[in-house]
């Protein structure tokens, strides 16, 4: 048995008791943990199964081809912020987002860290904080636009050009793109509220040519409805 810390993205009910948790670890990054009785009447602990919520967990090895089987669940951070709705759909989007992105990812200090920094920011309700951690993982990943002298960025090739390659990434919303990845500090930089549904939705076809098999996560719709 081995003691473990992660981010919890998602989780499935299995049986009437049971349920599988996918979660980017700090010691091995993503994995599945199968967590027996946590639906149970006299378990409390199921309060815990919250997106992004960080849990330590006791792993035992896996027998065969089987997961891992998770016991002694407890909250690592207590951030008393999800009775805010806004923040509450942003959690479920960025938290749908990794589930998909990080499926192949081993241990990796980079994307555990910056997970921990978003939400710390988020709880501060930064609500456009989840813009800026999506290209921060590009960033990470090593597939992040080059920044140039070009004004507009063409998002198959990565690269800024002088003229308009995509009509999703005009002047103004490849201007934050470069803001956003040569800033020091970029959670600092602004975006606009009217750009941000446009910006979202740049970041989405982004993901598409350079992130293998990448789909439209599921709640995209609720968030988009959220901030309108």
């Amino acid at each position: 048995m081995n003691l473990q810390n992660g981010f919890l993205l998602s989780y499935i009910k299995y049986g009437d008791h049971d349920a599988v948790l996918h979660c980017f670890t700090e010691e091995e990054g993503f994995q599945a943990c199968f967590l027996k009785g946590i639906y149970a009447k006299k378990n409390k602990k199921k309060a815990l199964l919250q997106p992004l919520n960080r849990l330590s967990f006791t792993v035992n090895p896996i027998k065969g081809n089987g997961i891992y089987t998770a016991s002694r669940l407890e909250l690592v951070n207590n951030y008393d912020m999800y009775t805010d709705v806004k923040i509450n759909t942003i959690v479920f989007f960025v938290s749908d987002f990794l589930n998909q992105v990080l499926r192949e990812e081993h241990k990796n200090p980079g994307i555990f860290s910056s997970i921990a920094e978003f939400i710390e920011i988020l709880s501060h309700r930064n609500y456009q904080s989840h813009l800026t951690f999506l290209v921060k993982i590009l960033k990470i990943h090593g597939v992040a636009p080059l920044v140039t002298s070009g004004q507009y960025l063409d998002p198959e090739t990565g690269t800024f050009s002088s003229g308009l390659n995509h009509q999703l990434f005009t002047a103004d919303i490849s201007e934050l793109w470069k803001n956003i990845i040569s800033s020091p500090q970029p959670y600092d930089v602004k975006i606009p509220a009217p750009l941000r549904k446009d910006f979202l939705d740049s970041i989405l076809v982004y993901y598409h040519y350079h992130i293998t098999d990448f789909k439209i996560p599921a709640s995209l719709e609720i968030i988009q409805q959220i901030f309108e």
